[in-house]
């Protein structure tokens, strides 16, 4: 036996219930201090106690948290305890303190819903026996004036226990007759609702019991053995014939209490008497004299219950369809009433017009017509504006399919397609404050609602999906209408632009009507853009074009023409005050851009969209914008459809791409991986290529370095060739070395003073020419000196890529560029130790691996439609990256460039490491010399030519010039010349050494002498632009200044034996002609070829200011012809 709790007091109570209440977590440590059943004989003795304060609150707390406090195998003690106290309160006198009738109604109250939770039936049914006598107890007392609100109270008790056990109270239905017949107090409704409750659930469930003849007393009551057996189901007996009288019987009877009732008992009433009427067969007729003049009344409930009457008897109302259209319209028109009936009375009149629809079409069209009569006018409230629209776009629906079904029933005077126009235009008429209202207006939003109603009215759907259906539409006149006011508020109202956006994303977002939306937006393409002012306020129509460029069922040709005269006239419009609005529309046109990158193909924007971005990168005068355009052209032009459209994508899932997981996919990886895998990138080389566009002729794998010959000089030995010419400076010629000596000033003043030179005017020319070509060459010290680009591919290969960076891609599928790994957001850093200066990185925003062999030409077929490759090989454009490596020697030598490579994978891994490096060859360094601005275009060639004599002079050993010193571009650097010369013996044929010239060294060559060799050439027509001397060889040789250094007639070379005995071989048949090669070598040398061509012999002279590159001339002549 548990031990009874100590009693709590009052304060204790209220702390108690507001920690059940505050959640699970203090509940439980309170609940867990006592025993259930020791704690309801706690919460009982505290509400039977006189002087405790807080018993109604233990009641509903107790009600409330009963389930919780009570486990299911004490429920049955619970309820005993329970029913006691019930019993205890109930029994006790009033004495308006301790117990009053206000307790006695909230204990019933209570324990019916606790014995209803707790399935009193299930799991004690003889304490649902005893509440049901107690209540039956109180209700028998009929016009007991003082209790009547109690027992009320127990009626309403005793129909929630009918409710949860249909026919508990089948056997005492007599004794409720009788009650009812007796109660005269306003408690006879719950009397007439509790008997209506019981003759419902027997006539639902098919219970035959006497009613007016009952044999059961009253008490004590015992639950029904049917009940017990099998609980509430529907009997398949049918009721018997006196059965039906009786129950007929007492329906009369209820018929006729109506007046008594309140509105909201009429409610329940009613929705019990009808189903009894149809189970009975009783006539329609009946309910309808008795309740149809509710509809008059000033009551909505009322008026709710005469149309749910006529909803369930549609042949009772025959012919009165009419009457209660008009009384709800005149309900509607009212003022007196209360917005909130007026509302409900046009909702009625909507439900009321659809119901009589699938009988006649003669009466929905009567019904129509007089709906039609329901304009909105002046002073409506706005939602009842809106319910108004409402129902002018249901009716004028209606008769427009009237009109298609049945011609002749809409009237003779009116046509279908005009009323609907006319009525969707006088509708729009009442709330056209919106065409000046701000677009987040409430009438702006009502009228836009219309709209919507009147476009998807006519295609439910249930039937949009039906292509037959949509052709109709689009044919008809209101469709037409709609899209001519739609642009004309565009063209007219452009702030109504966000509104008729949202109104498009409405049937977009529609499955069922999506197409209207597509239809919209081709209408817009077809009909608005051509009319648009192409000025600033074009702008207000950006969310339109949006919304066009995501449609890929639209043309993109007409949008991408409107935004290249858009962007056109903003560049033509620019001034000073229109810097930010120039940037703010720029960036708007390339977001239109970047969206129909990502809803069409490459292949069908990339034409328009090409020369729209090409403009703005261009002349657009906005950096930003220029830079973004540059992008925007380089992914288009560099990036297949797919990975370009999951490079510009922010998030949104676009349509025709499914998501990829985050593991294989470096645009959903939300950080990169922090670390570098050093194993991964350790041979990265021999997967990622880069390569020469032009092999070497000569693969140079030594370089010549010169140690400073000045003691304690700190500067490289290619830097003293050039000073400031602010102090004098004394160049002499160092037999063997390419470096200038330098004296200064004070050394100048000891040492005597040279004599006096005369120059003749052939010096003088040659002087003039060497300063005027020299100060065309900058001073690399104060100014970027002259360049060289290395054509190079950078290419990596798929398989062993994908194998060591864990790229999940599908096995053996290359035939789909999307299945290909790639490298993204790739950085070339240069570095070298030769004297290049400083090298600019590469980067490469793109990528795609290679795939096998075989598998190249369908690879590259599946993306013609996004790479052009007009001239060259699609292999190279789409899997090979061109890059150009540029240099800025300070010396004229080989060397190698290291290259290091950083890029990102597709899974988020940083790529690290070290390629192959590039190796620079001495051809690398041969640039054409640079013509001065005011030498005319057909002189070049004849300058050249001079230039080269006078070089060659310069760098001859017994040059008169060598004192001489010249200016460099920028006026601050003078430098001088010390030339040295070579000859070099190769026994190449003639043909063979003219070829080799034609496809090396064409550009270099600057003039071609003798007759037989200038024939030769010219026929050919590979060289041009040239100095063609056709003179004989003898006097060819006589205008060079190098006469003296040829010797006339054949070559011959002398030879000595062991013996020495000198011996002379003609080792030529014919000496052809001259080539005369000119050659620039960076940042300020030359090197200058005289070949001297024979039958099978050809004799090459050089000279050059830069005696360190004779080492490397060597090899690449013999590269050059005899290989």
């Amino acid at each position: 036996m548990e031990k009874p709790l100590k009693q709590l007091s009052s304060q204790e109570w209220e702390t108690l219930i507001e920690d059940f209440q505050s959640g699970t977590a203090l509940r439980d440590q309170r609940f867990t201090q006592y025993q259930s059943l020791a704690f309801l004989d706690l919460a009982l003795s505290s509400v039977l106690r006189k002087d405790f304060p807080l018993k109604l609150q233990v009641i509903v707390f107790l009600e409330e948290f009963f389930e919780v406090l009570i486990r299911e195998s004490v429920a049955e003690e619970a309820l005993r305890r329970l029913m006691e106290a019930l019993r205890a309160v109930v029994q006790a006198p009033v004495d308006g303190i301790s117990v009053t009738y206000h307790l006695k109604e909230e204990m019933m109250v209570s324990s019916t819903s606790i014995m209803i939770s707790m399935d009193g039936l299930k799991n004690g049914h003889r304490y649902l026996e005893n509440l049901t006598e107690l209540l039956l107890t109180v209700i028998n007392r009929p016009n007991h004036s003082v209790d009547r609100q109690t027992r009320g109270v127990a009626c309403e008790c005793l129909r929630e226990l009918e409710r949860a056990y249909p026919c508990l109270l089948a056997d005492v239905v007599g004794h409720l007759w009788n009650l009812c017949h007796n109660e005269r107090t306003h408690a006879s409704q719950s009397y007439i609702l509790l008997l209506t409750s019981v003759i419902h659930d027997l006539v639902i469930y098919r219970t035959n019991v006497s009613i007016l003849t009952t044999s059961v007393p009253l008490f004590p009551f015992n639950v029904p053995q049917s009940l017990l057996a099998a609980g509430a189901s529907v009997s398949t007996r049918e009721l018997s014939v006196s059965n039906v009288r009786e129950l007929r019987r007492v329906t009369a009877f209820l018929l006729e209490t109506p007046q008594i009732l309140t509105p909201c008992g009429m409610m329940e009433f009613m929705s019990m008497l009808m189903r009894v009427a149809v189970a009975l067969e009783l006539q329609a007729s009946l309910l309808k004299v008795q309740f149809s003049g509710l509809l008059h009344s000033y009551d909505p409930i009322l008026c709710h219950v005469v149309l749910m009457l006529y909803s369930h008897f549609l042949d009772a109302f025959d012919d009165q369809e009419g009457e209660i259209a008009r009384r709800l319209m005149l309900i509607s028109k009212e003022v007196q009433h209360h917005l909130v009936f007026r509302l409900l009375a046009l909702h009625w009149l909507l439900g009321f017009i659809g119901l009589p629809m699938k009988k006649e079409a003669t009466k929905r069209s009567s019904i129509a017509t007089i709906s039609l009569n329901v304009y909105p006018s002046v002073f409506d409230p706005l939602a009842l504006k809106a319910i108004k629209l409402d129902l002018l776009a249901y009716c004028a629906i209606c008769l427009d399919k009237l009109s298609l079904e049945n011609p002749g029933t809409s009237g003779e005077e009116m046509d279908a397609g005009i009323s609907l126009v006319k009525l969707f235009e006088d509708g729009l008429v009442s709330v056209s404050a919106f065409k000046w209202l701000p677009p987040w207006s409430t009438e702006t939003a009502v009228a836009f609602r219309n709209l919507h109603k009147f476009l998807i009215g006519s295609t439910p759907h249930s039937v949009s999906d039906d292509p037959s259906t949509n052709g109709v539409l689009m044919e008809s006149t209101i469709f037409q209408t709609l899209q001519r006011l739609l642009v004309g508020m565009a063209l007219e109202s452009r702030r109504l632009v966000p509104v008729i956006v949202a109104f498009i994303d409405r049937l977009l977002a529609c499955h069922s009507h999506h197409w209207l939306g597509e239809r919209l937006l081709q209408i817009f393409d077809e009909q608005l853009l051509p009319k648009v002012n192409k000025d600033y306020h074009l702008a207000s129509y950006f969310l339109v074009f949006d919304k066009i460029a995501e449609n890929n069922t639209i043309p993109p040709h007409g949008l991408l023409e409107l935004l290249t005269a858009f962007v056109v006239s903003l560049v033509e419009k620019h001034g000073p005050e229109t810097g930010l609005k120039s940037w703010s529309l720029g960036s708007k046109v390339l977001r239109l851009c970047r969206t129909m990158l990502m809803h069409h193909h490459s292949s069908r924007v990339f034409l328009a969209l090409s020369r729209i971005l090409a403009f703005t990168c261009l002349h657009f005068p906005d950096l930003e914008v220029r830079d973004n355009a540059r992008i925007y052209l380089r992914m288009l032009m560099c990036i297949p459809g797919k990975k370009l459209r999951y490079i510009l994508n922010l998030g949104e899932e676009l349509p025709g791409i499914s998501p990829s997981q985050p593991s294989s996919s470096f645009f959903r990886a939300q950080y990169p991986q922090p670390f570098r895998d050093l194993k991964k990138s350790r041979n990265i080389s021999s997967y990622v290529h880069i390569e020469r566009v032009i092999p070497l002729l000569v693969k140079q794998s030594w370089s010549l370095s010169l140690l400073t010959l000045g003691i304690g000089s700190e500067n490289p030995v290619y830097l003293e060739g050039i000073r400031d010419s602010q102090t004098p400076v004394d160049v002499r010629d160092v037999e063997g070395s390419s470096e200038i000596q330098i004296v200064s000033e004070t050394e100048g003043i000891n040492q005597p003073q040279e004599p006096l030179r005369v120059m003749d005017s052939k010096v003088s020319e040659i002087l003039a020419i060497l300063r005027k070509h020299f100060s065309c060459i900058p001073d690399f010290r104060h100014m970027p000196g002259l360049k060289i680009q290395i054509p190079c591919i950078l290419r990596f290969e798929s398989e062993p890529f994908s194998r060591i960076w864990g790229i999940d891609l599908p096995a053996n599928n290359w035939e789909d560029s999307d299945a290909l790994p790639a490298m993204y957001a790739t950085v070339l850093n240069f570095s070298s130790s030769s004297p290049y200066g400083s090298i600019p990185s590469f980067h490469i925003p793109f990528l795609l691996g290679e795939p096998l062999r075989n598998d190249y030409t369908s690879a590259s077929k599946n993306c013609l439609d996004i790479v052009p490759a007009e001239n060259g090989s699609v292999e190279q454009e789409i899997f090979r990256a061109p890059l150009k490596v540029v240099l800025e020697p300070r010396e004229p030598m080989p060397g190698l460039v290291d290259v290091a490579i950083q890029a990102n994978t597709e899974n988020g891994q940083i790529i690290h490491g070290q390629l192959q490096s590039i190796m620079v060859g001495i051809e690398d360094m041969f640039l054409k010399v640079r013509v001065p601005s005011d030498i005319a275009e057909d002189a070049i060639p004849a300058y050249y030519s001079d230039l080269f004599y006078a070089l060659w002079e310069a760098c001859g050993s017994s040059s008169k010039t060598g004192r001489e010193i010249y200016p460099l571009k920028g006026g601050k650097g003078v430098t001088a010349i010390s030339g040295t010369q070579s000859v070099k013996l190769l026994a190449v044929p003639a043909e063979a050494l003219i070829g080799a010239v034609e496809q090396h060294l064409t550009p270099y060559v600057v003039s071609v002498i003798g007759k037989p060799l200038v024939d030769k050439v010219r026929s050919r027509g590979l060289i041009q632009n040239i100095l063609w001397k056709d003179a004989a060889l003898d006097s060819a040789l006589d205008v060079s200044t190098s006469i003296h250094d040829f010797d006339e007639g054949p070559l011959q070379l002398e030879y000595i034996q062991s013996n020495d005995k000198e011996i002379h071989n003609d080792i030529t048949k014919r000496n052809m002609g001259y080539f005369l090669v000119l050659m620039f070598l960076p940042p300020r040398f030359h090197l200058l070829f005289q070949m001297e061509v024979c039958d099978i012999t050809t004799l090459v002279r050089i000279r050059t200011d830069h005696w360190p590159c004779l080492a490397y001339i060597d090899e690449y002549l013999e590269a050059l012809f005899l290989s």
